[in-house]
């Protein structure tokens, strides 16, 4: 309906007085909204008029369209968890593993044992004075040198005091001793490796060494 109008029926009959408010009941319930004017007419003629006036126009009747809903916000997309990489190290572990080369021992140098060539015993003593040995060599009392009779010069011989066991070798490059008894005349340094050079003289041990 469009636009304000008025309606007027006429009802002749208590039962029409019930429809008419039937009526108006179903129009509530549907939304309209109205003023319902129930008007009695002239006693002689006992017909009631029912005066149905729409207060509010046509276009008012027609329900609001609800309020749009809040489109639900798509949720946040999971994002992809960061493919794994196997570093090299851990790809590396997949591979066999072999075995570290061990180092290889290095042999250990071993100087032969000199041979004997003569031994004895006799007696030994020191001296600490003199200026140049017999092969031309200026006299050191601290070096492991000694003085003998025959022997080569630069020969080798290890000199050993039986009373404790010391031993030393020493290197001849003198002549000497020219006393009897005595076939070895030490160094200072060399005597006292063996013994005190309080004693002043004992009897040795000798090995010629080749």
């Amino acid at each position: 309906m469009a636009g304000r109008h008025s309606r007027t029926r006429i009802f002749s009959s208590p039962a029409g007085i019930v429809a008419t408010a039937a009526v108006g009941v179903a129009l509530a319930v549907g939304g309209t909204f109205g003023a319902v004017q129930l008007t009695s007419g002239s006693a002689q003629s006992g017909e009631t008029t029912l005066d149905l006036t729409p207060t509010t126009a046509a276009s008012s009747l027609t329900p609001s369209s609800p309020a749009a809903s809040p489109s639900a916000s798509a949720s946040p997309s999971a994002s992809a968890s960061p493919s794994a990489t196997r570093s090299q190290q851990a790809a590396s572990r997949s591979k066999a593993r072999t075995a570290s080369p061990k180092p290889s021992p290095t042999a250990k140098k071993t100087t032969a044992a000199a041979k004997v060539l003569d031994s004895g015993s006799c007696g030994a003593s020191f001296y600490s004075d003199g200026q140049l040995t017999a092969n031309g060599e200026s006299f050191n009392p601290n070096a492991l040198t000694a003085a003998h009779k025959t022997l080569p010069f630069n020969t080798k011989v290890r000199v050993t005091n039986p009373a404790n066991g010391k031993s030393v070798v020493v290197r001849i490059n003198d002549r000497g001793p020219f006393i009897d008894g005595r076939c070895l005349d030490l160094s200072r340094a060399a005597f006292a490796t063996i013994a005190s050079v309080d004693v002043g003289a004992l009897t040795v041990r000798y090995e010629v060494l080749g």
